[in-house]
């Protein structure tokens, strides 16, 4: 331990990577270390010492399928010495190394070549997967929405018009992208299946359109075409989008019931309400005899009810009312004679005070012009 000036200790520095001598390979810049290299058979010469196995279900709908694709996943197999199993009984595919097997990775490729299966992925593509610079990832997005509805939405919405968006995505990622019911397989180096991944769990919660992601991809692709920008942030070329709350229609809460430490009153039983008509202690031939009535009047009310319907048909329409249009000279005609009607009802009736006059003679004689009145005009 050294004393410093202060006077406090300082711990001795240990030589970290003491024993550490350079290589020549450390500064060499004609080297990839982040190159995937071939597997060679002769790094493992004595094969594998244990077996080891992997199997998975597959859905009945891929029965057919597999039956006519297996001869190309077993040749394909073959050439890494995997043996693999077909099970139509269990449905089941089962893969598992052998003695000439080499490479000890090759028995989990050959686990996700038969996952791809399963998941309606072509024979030819998932073969792909055994090739090491090839990757797979099965995106589970069942778990991602709880509603039917929106999760069958949300699906659409990441496959798009015609499959557009899956395409696009295909294309700016490098990825192989199938969507099958519950599960979103990809196939691609580790970096895209990344950004594929982040893609889906994004569209499927809600976070971000997977249009958003493609144009953000757009305009990665193009930054990196600029030698210039690749030590630099590229957070001021990227697009920002902002989540637009829309304004929904608030369900309306229903009226809270003051609470009562109580439970409410039981229902009465049907042979409560029996005991309180007294139908509990009719016999049986009382019982059938009352219901018979009542099926009885329920039939002549509905044998009613359809005869009414089908007489409506029969009934005539009520045909519109015509109004008279008639001159304005009948009308003053009808004013005049009731006028007049008034006046000897008048005249009766001083006359009938005065004298018994004979109504019906006295209404035919006024009809006839009086002689004194025509005497008088002469004169």
């Amino acid at each position: 331990m050294e004393s410093s000036e202060n006077g406090g200790v300082e711990p001795k520095q240990k030589n970290k990577g003491k024993h550490r001598k350079p290589k020549p390979w450390d500064d060499d810049p004609n080297i990839d270390r982040w190159k995937i290299e071939k597997f060679d058979p002769s790094w493992n010469e004595g094969g594998m010492l244990e077996v080891t196995s992997f199997s998975t279900l597959f859905p009945q709908y891929r029965e057919k399928y597999l039956q006519e694709a297996w001869p190309i996943v077993k040749s394909a197999l073959k050439e890494y010495g995997i043996s693999c199993e077909l099970n139509l009984v269990e449905g089941s595919m089962t893969v598992s190394t052998t003695r000439k097997t080499k490479d000890p990775y090759i028995v989990v490729k050959a686990r996700d070549l038969i996952k791809l299966l399963s998941r309606s992925v072509p024979a030819p593509q998932a073969i792909k997967v055994l090739n090491d610079e090839m990757q797979c990832d099965i995106i589970k997005i069942s778990n991602l929405v709880r509603n039917k509805e929106r999760f069958i939405k949300r699906r659409q919405r990441l496959m798009g018009p015609n499959s557009s968006t899956l395409k696009a995505l295909e294309i700016l990622t490098g990825c192989y992208i199938l969507i099958q019911g519950n599960t979103v397989s990809a196939m691609g180096s580790f970096k895209p299946l990344k950004q594929v991944r982040k893609i889906v769990e994004d569209c499927m919660q809600n976070v971000m359109h997977p249009i958003f992601h493609i144009k953000i991809l757009m305009v990665r692709k193009e930054l990196e075409k600029d030698p210039t920008l690749a030590h630099e942030s590229w957070d001021r070329f990227l697009p920002k989008f902002k989540k637009k709350n829309i304004n929904q229609n608030k369900v309306k809460s229903k009226e809270k019931r003051p609470y009562t430490p109580y439970p409410p009153p039981p229902q009465p039983s049907k042979i409560d309400i029996q005991l309180q008509t007294g139908e509990y202690f009719l016999n049986d031939k009382v019982k059938s005899a009352k219901k018979w009535q009542e099926r009885q009047e329920k039939q002549t009310e509905k044998t009613a009810e359809n005869k009414r319907k089908r007489e409506a048909a029969f009934i005539p329409p009520k045909e519109p009312a015509v109004q008279d249009t008639k001159s304005d000279d009948g009308g003053k005609d009808l004013a005049a004679m009731a006028v007049s009607l008034k006046k000897k009802a008048k005249e009766y009736g001083r006359l009938n005070s005065a004298e018994n006059v004979n109504a019906e003679a006295y209404i035919a004689e006024s009809g006839e012009p009086s002689k004194k009145k025509s005497k008088r005009k002469h004169s």
